[in-house]
């Protein structure tokens, strides 16, 4: 979800996700193997921690949201934790949707959704999203909990880690505000009395163990679709120890830019009625075979796919080869207008090819004739 939203206009990601293949099979099949993958033991610590933040019923989880969150409630000292299970992802969604509708016949109440299952339509596509936890408030709202490893320092995380956190959130918040359209559309009665929410200007997403709880919403309204927070809880160990800490992160600025990428996605039914008959990309395919399918999808890469998609390291082999400039980053490809390739550009500098009075173009001119200067002056 993240590689889907952070390239938009990447076909080759839109139908492999849609296809469900294994990324890393492919790229190993390949011959350019992911570096993606965590250790053993950071996979061990993760789940020990998970478990600890949720003993007990969740009742330090819930501490640390009504806290962080909601100081005007009444303390969770009690809680509702629904079995969510059920066979296969879709089983699994409508079982989750099923205990929201049913946490909204409990007003007053705390429910915690322990791996709830969300889906969301993405291309045309239903992707099936498990975040660590979902909380129901007793105002009937809903917040997001993300469980993470790295630590909070001081009251402070990395701020690469917490954006990738708030960016996870922000499409866990936009699948549960499906579910709460839905539950909203719903005959009075079905849908139980939940509070609606005006929309929020966008904001920043500081993180802040000390910010004040997120004001009480408006009384609710029968009918209503539930209010999803746009304030999520990233629960962290404290210092180098492995208590939970928590803080209350803003995402709608995550969730605004998360939303306009989706909607920018080609469906992936006109993506795969442009493949040739009978393209496939089983990784068991010989290797000629495998790289003509995935070549038969265009790419759009870009040096910050490397941190994002197991492909990446095929892709950047095939752009470099091709000398296209999207290797140098998205902004020079920008400053570059209509100068594709590396060629094309160092054309442009030297004079041989290029519109005088395109202003990429004249401004290469320039940065030529300036480094020839100084090369000049270090020469004398």
């Amino acid at each position: 979800m993240a590689a889907l939203a952070a390239n938009p206009g990447c076909a080759r990601r839109a139908i492999l996700d849609g296809a469900g293949v294994n990324k890393a099979a492919l790229a190993s099949a390949l011959g350019s193997p992911s570096a993606f993958g965590q250790s053993q033991f950071a996979l061990t610590r993760g789940n020990a921690f998970e478990a600890k933040v949720k003993a007990d019923g969740g009742a330090e989880l819930l501490r640390l949201v009504h806290e962080k969150l909601d100081r005007s409630a009444e303390p969770p000292t009690q809680a509702r934790v629904p079995d969510l299970t059920a066979t296969g992802p879709q089983g699994r969604t409508a079982r989750t949707a099923l205990e929201l509708r049913e946490a909204a016949a409990h007003p007053g109440a705390w429910t915690l959704l322990d791996h709830p299952m969300l889906a969301l339509d993405v291309a045309g596509s239903p992707a099936f999203l498990e975040p660590d936890a979902v909380v129901v408030h007793p105002d009937g709202s809903w917040t997001v909990v993300e469980i993470k490893s790295f630590p909070l320092l001081d009251g402070s995380a990395d701020p690469a880690k917490v954006g990738a956190a708030a960016r996870q959130a922000a499409v866990y918040v936009l699948a549960l505000e499906e579910v709460a359209a839905r539950l909203g559309a719903e005959p009075e009665g079905r849908a139980g009395a939940e509070g609606v929410s005006a929309p929020r200007p966008e904001g920043s997403s500081p993180v802040d163990s000390s910010a004040p709880a997120e004001a009480s919403p408006r009384p609710s309204t029968p009918g209503g679709a539930p209010r999803v927070r746009h304030r999520i809880l990233l629960v962290c160990p404290r210092d180098f120890s492995n208590l939970p800490a928590a803080s209350a992160v803003d995402i709608r600025k995550q969730r605004a830019v998360t939303a306009r990428q989706l909607a920018r996605l080609t469906r992936i039914e006109e993506i795969a009625d442009a493949l040739p008959e009978g393209t496939c990309f089983s990784p068991e395919l010989p290797a000629e075979d495998l790289s003509a399918a995935v070549e038969s999808v265009p790419a759009a890469y870009a040096p910050e796919c490397l941190s994002a998609c197991e492909l990446a390291f095929h892709c950047r082999a095939r752009s470099r080869r091709e000398g296209a400039v999207t290797t140098l980053g998205r902004p020079a490809r920008a400053e570059l207008g209509g100068l594709t390739t590396v060629e094309d550009v160092l054309a442009a500098a030297r004079g041989e090819a290029g519109d005088p009075d395109d202003p990429a173009v004249a401004a290469l001119r320039r940065a030529a004739a300036l480094r020839a200067e100084a090369l000049e002056a270090a020469c004398r």
